[in-house]
């Protein structure tokens, strides 16, 4: 931060060089109208320290002019001295070895008063510029703070007037501009609290989706082959339905959603139930294509599994997951060495877990449809 103020004073500094109107008897309120649409000026945001550095730049200017005014009173000395050195002759070593001394004692006397008060300005100049730092960044917190507030307040009123997640801004702005809550958000401009309303109701519809699958979740009778008309009759009284939505098509439209999102993962289940599988193999595509029977067998080994009974109402894409799977596992090849297939001994350990035992002799053909590499 302090880096950036030195930068910024700099190229401020730079800007009031390069303006040849400004001579040491310019005053700021002239200077600034010819100055102020300069991005150098505007990157000081603080009116009072771009006063303050143009006052240390006229300073500067009225130094420089003593100094020359200095510089030429010396010259004029030297002249003169030069012109009484004519007219009078030349002096004794020794009265021109007192003069030297008294004119360095003198100049050694000008010089140390001049640092000193160059070190004085200077100190000065820094405490201006750490003072303007943390007024600004005072400034800022106390802005900060207000605007917090503010959202907070427009949050709350939110809260307590808008509750119905189909309502729209220009709807809603007409009841919330009665509260006199809406005046104490003033540091928000239209489009802040535009974004405030949609995220709550962003917020709100969630929470009534998650109610309404919740409650879907919760019936018994639905399945995924269950249709919106007949579910509806069940769950229509439930408050988690009506506060849902007055629309019954948006009802039945994340009825399907909530539908759709099962199945998939129904299918997802059903793929693990496939992994599992020890009947099948890389070799199951081939003896397919031998006997036209093998698939029908290993639906039949299937159907012990709710995993496969769960996809009943869609039987052509539950074959052709199996398909699908049978076609991977070929071109995939043999399983690697025992060695390397510890996670499929795992994948029946997990089956004892779920199911207490493996399957009984005679499912699947060799008495147990996990592989033990």
């Amino acid at each position: 931060m302090y880096t950036y103020i030195i930068m910024v004073r700099k190229d401020f500094l730079s800007l009031l060089r390069e303006t040849s109107e400004i001579d040491r008897h310019s005053r700021y309120s002239e200077i600034k109208k010819k100055i102020d649409s300069d991005p150098r000026y505007k990157a000081v945001d603080s009116g009072s320290l771009r006063e303050d550095i143009f006052r240390d730049y006229i300073h500067e200017l009225k130094e420089e002019r003593r100094r020359q005014k200095d510089k030429d009173r010396e010259s004029r000395r030297g002249e003169r001295k030069e012109k009484e050195k004519d007219d009078t002759g030349a002096r004794s070593g020794e009265e021109e070895g007192d003069g030297d001394t008294l004119m360095n004692e003198t100049d050694k006397d000008a010089d140390k008063k001049a640092r000193q008060e160059a070190s004085l300005r200077e100190r000065e100049k820094e405490v201006q510029r750490t003072l303007a730092v943390h007024l600004r960044d005072r400034d800022n917190e106390r802005e900060q703070h207000k605007r917090d507030e503010s959202i907070a307040c427009f949050n709350a009123l939110l809260a307590d007037l808008v509750r119905n997640s189909e309502l729209t801004w220009r709807e809603a702005k007409r009841q919330l501009r009665k509260d006199h809550r809406w005046d104490s958000a003033d540091l928000l401009d239209r489009d802040e609290k535009e974004k405030l309303f949609n995220e709550h109701i962003e917020e709100l519809t969630k929470k009534k989706r998650e109610k309404f699958r919740e409650l879907l979740n919760e019936t018994s009778e639905v399945t995924l082959s269950s249709s919106w008309k007949d579910i509806r009759k069940l769950i229509k009284e439930d408050p988690r339905y009506t506060k849902f939505s007055s629309s019954d098509r948006r009802c039945e439209r994340e009825f399907k959603d909530y539908l759709k999102d099962k199945t998939s993962t129904a299918k997802a289940e059903f793929r693990e139930l496939l992994q599992e599988t020890k009947l099948i193999s890389h070799k199951s595509l081939g003896l397919l294509h031998e006997n036209e029977n093998y698939l029908s067998e290993i639906e039949e080994i299937l159907r012990n599994d709710k995993r496969f009974l769960s996809l009943e109402h869609i039987p052509e894409e539950r074959t052709q997951i199996i398909l699908t799977y049978l076609d991977e596992l070929e071109k995939r090849g043999p399983p690697p060495p025992p060695t390397a297939s510890e996670p499929n001994r795992r994948l029946g350990n997990n089956y004892v877990n779920t199911f207490g035992a493996y399957p009984k002799p005679g499912i699947g053909g060799s008495g147990d449809m996990f592989e033990d590499n």
